[in-house]
């Protein structure tokens, strides 16, 4: 059985139509990550996964209680964590208290251990906390439990890098463990590190669901070349090459190393472009040239959106 199941999930707020038959599956034990940008959808089927709002049409199923059944979704939330985004905690409370309040409606077995993992100043009201701090005090609230399935929306939003490493390597040993997350995310590297399968939203309806590296494998590499002499865009001849530029910029002498050696004035090209194509012969492209600089990294997730966002690929 699917931890999550939706089906023709339409949502409609007078006559904005914000989901519009988005079905998609999430499979018990993995990371299903939910991508689009603000305003695509997201947070709209959130809300509706969770039962704080009503579909208008189509329905979803979670932990197999249908969210159009409230007595059945509130025995199903027993073992669901949410986090949702901004979490709006009592100022005026210690991050002690609100843990304490969430314990009493559904239990803490978990609490001491994330508190040492995501180190919350819980001794302090919340009005002093960062909103680095208030996100740490919302995955502790969420995990506490030791629930079946967590659902969270943007849950590394101002948390420093050290922290989202530390949050990414506990969701990956969850899972590994046999609970189940969805989260929403515009961090393509968190995505790539801890989802087993993404699905994309556009104007409230799924572009594509599919595992990440499918996704990333189609999605290609970002690459920046940089090479002694005149390279006119008419030269790069690869296929798999898209939004392909060149621009002159100051070179260094051909035959001088690219992390050192004298800078000259020379002539030299920079060249950027997305690489879908086979990597042996970008590696045969490049190694043609006079290379002074070459970077590789993986498509920018606004890419990635661009190029799933073709509206012949939008799902009927």
């Amino acid at each position: 059985m699917s931890a999550i199941s939706v089906n023709g999930l339409t949502k409609e707020y007078g006559d904005v139509l914000a989901n519009d038959a988005v079905s998609f599956d999430v499979e018990a034990g993995e990371t299903f990550g939910y991508l689009g940008p603000n305003g695509a959808g997201k947070t709209t089927t959130i809300r509706t996964i969770m039962g704080f709002q009503s579909p208008t049409t189509g329905t979803a199923t979670v932990l197999g209680a249908d969210v159009r059944d409230e007595a059945a979704l509130v025995e199903a939330r027993e073992n669901v964590g949410y986090l949702p985004s901004n979490p709006g905690f009592d100022e005026t409370a210690t991050g002690m208290e609100i843990l304490d309040l969430h314990a009493s409606v559904k239990g803490d077995a978990r609490r001491e251990e994330l508190l040492e993992l995501f180190e919350v100043p819980v001794d302090r009201k919340i009005r002093g906390y960062s909103t680095g701090q208030t996100q740490k005090l919302g995955l502790v609230q969420a995990f506490m439990h030791d629930p079946d399935l967590v659902v969270m929306d943007e849950p590394t939003a101002g948390l420093d890098p050290l922290v989202q490493q530390r949050f990414n390597e506990f969701v990956r040993d969850e899972t590994a463990s046999g609970t189940t997350v969805f989260l929403s995310s515009h961090v393509l590297s968190e995505v790539r590190r801890v989802c087993d399968r993404v699905g994309i939203i556009r104007d409230g309806r799924i572009v594509t669901v599919e595992r990440v590296g499918d996704l990333l494998d189609r999605s290609g590499k970002f690459v920046r070349l940089g090479v002694a002499g005149e390279v006119a865009m008419d030269d790069v001849t690869l296929d798999g090459v898209h939004d392909l530029s060149a621009r002159p910029v100051e070179g260094v002498a051909a035959g001088a190393p690219a992390g050192g050696g004298s800078t000259v004035a020379g002539t030299a090209t920079e060249l950027t472009f997305t690489f879908t194509g086979d990597l042996n012969a970008l590696a045969d492209f490049v190694a043609e040239l006079d290379v002074l600089e070459l970077d590789i990294e993986e498509a920018p997730l606004e890419e990635i959106f661009i190029r799933f966002y073709d509206d012949e690929q939008v799902s009927a």
